[in-house]
């Protein structure tokens, strides 16, 4: 099978675990930010404001999937990741432990704030 073309079958390319993760994740998302509109953007799920700018980006990993947002909102919320691997922009979401939804439910809500507000673009 070819590269995805849908977020449907990005998620199916994965079983167990890596499947529930992104499923709770594109839900969360889907719930956040219902105005945002679905696309695959570099082979991986990405949630687009109805500006056309990247809110934020989802991949699946062997052993965890990396939520991506900006730098500025990953670093906004240093304090509440502690407990989590991150990266430049992204949070590492170890598959077998609970999605922290309402600590997305917020970075999320900052992420969209910082765009519609601050006028932050995609990295």
């Amino acid at each position: 099978m070819g590269k995805p073309q849908t977020i449907d079958e990005y998620i199916e390319g994965f079983a167990g675990q890596g499947r529930e993760v992104l499923e709770q994740v594109r839900a969360l998302a889907l719930e956040a930010v219902p105005a945002a509109s679905e696309a695959i953007k570099w082979g991986h799920p990405a949630w687009v404001h109805p500006s056309g700018t990247i809110l934020f980006m989802v991949s699946g990993h062997a052993k965890h999937a990396n939520v991506v947002f900006t730098p500025s909102t990953r670093e906004a919320f240093d304090a509440d990741l502690a407990g989590f691997a991150t990266g430049k922009g992204s949070v590492k979401l170890p598959y077998g432990e609970p999605v922290p939804s309402a600590l997305l439910r917020r970075i999320i809500a900052f992420r969209v704030r910082e765009h519609e507000d601050d006028g932050v673009l995609w990295m």
